[in-house]
């Protein structure tokens, strides 16, 4: 099968390798969309790793796939059956096939595009981190980041009932996405000081709750300072690019406000798929529409554009989705 791998720090070739075979309680997905994630640029694509990691395995760095079953040996899921797949045991997405077990995959409705069905997957993690959130009626809440994932938010929080949600960024289109997307307030913090305008926006209070979309050690201390006293921080950026991972914290407004910190990571709840299965749901019932953030379509055979245009954000790029047939 047609697959694509890393060869060097941010550099694809396209391979052939054998198709997987399903093992008993596994099925066989052909994989016909795949989405850029920014976790798949900066802890992989984006990243310079030793040079005996290279190339690495084909199919990799991708976690974000749509298909369709095309052999099941799983009572859970038939042939023709179109799902969202998290792959596992060191597959990816860059390749025409996938095997997995019903516990990493979610069911997809027949009808509608799997161009925009595929982005239940991230905001489905979103929708975990927001379940793990207080009773949001006629609270405030502030998202720092308006990518995919801050949109995310801010699409599902102001759908929970929250009176106001403030959308931060440095790039002008996301702010304007994140109107459209729920918010009632935005803020470039490139443009006005974001505490002086979080205080106008909140009489001085604070939001109730400060999530972290964003994945840089100043967002992350941000939220101390930004939070309403005893209210709620929630951690979801993962700042893979700095040294050894480490974050300074600035003590002083930890102990100050003395907020509820939640770091989430649906991934690692030990349940990755419920979360996306129930999304899949809400929006099939027009509660919310995670395709809205699409902004391009590509085919596979523009996979370096693909994952270039998503990490320098060009052409006011929220999400690519590519065609592994094209």
């Amino acid at each position: 099968m047609k697959a694509v791998r890393l060869t060097s720090p941010k550099t694809f070739e396209f391979v052939e390798v054998e198709t997987p075979t399903p093992a008993d309680g596994q099925c066989l997905i052909k994989v016909e969309r795949v989405s850029v994630c920014g976790s798949d640029i900066r802890g992989t694509y984006g990243e310079t790793h030793p040079e005996e990691e290279y190339p690495m395995a084909p199919g990799r760095p991708c976690h974000e796939v749509a298909g369709v079953v095309v052999e099941s040996r799983t009572d859970a899921f038939k042939v023709g059956q179109r799902a969202i797949v998290i792959p596992s045991g060191g597959q990816g997405g860059l390749g025409e096939y996938l095997t997995s077990g019903p516990e990493r995959m979610a069911l997809l409705p027949d009808h509608g595009s799997l161009d925009e069905w595929v982005l239940c997957q991230p905001s489905g993690t979103v929708l975990y981190s927001c379940q793990q959130m207080p009773n949001l009626l006629g609270k405030t809440v502030l998202v720092l980041g308006q990518g995919s994932i801050g949109l995310s938010f801010t699409m599902i929080t102001s759908r929970m009932g929250a009176r106001h949600v403030i959308g931060a960024d440095l790039l002008d289109y996301r702010l304007e996405k994140s109107l459209e997307f729920g918010a009632t307030h935005t803020i470039n913090p490139s443009k006005v000081e974001i505490t002086e305008a979080v205080d106008e926006i909140t009489k001085g209070q604070g939001p109730d709750v400060v999530v972290e979309a964003a994945g840089y050690p100043d967002t992350f201390n941000m939220t101390f300072r930004l939070v309403k006293q005893f209210g709620t921080v929630i951690i979801f950026g993962i700042p893979d690019h700095i040294e050894n991972h480490w974050v300074s914290i600035e003590y002083h407004w930890l102990m100050d406000k003395q907020p509820r910190i939640i770091p989430t990571t649906g991934a690692r709840s030990g349940d990755p798929i419920s979360h996306i299965q129930e999304i899949i749901s809400l929006r099939e019932r027009g509660w919310c529409d995670p395709g809205k953030l699409l902004t391009h379509k590509m085919g596979l055979s523009k996979v370096q554009a693909a994952y270039d245009m998503y990490e320098q954000r060009q052409d006011n790029v929220i999400k690519v989705v590519m065609n592994i047939d094209e």
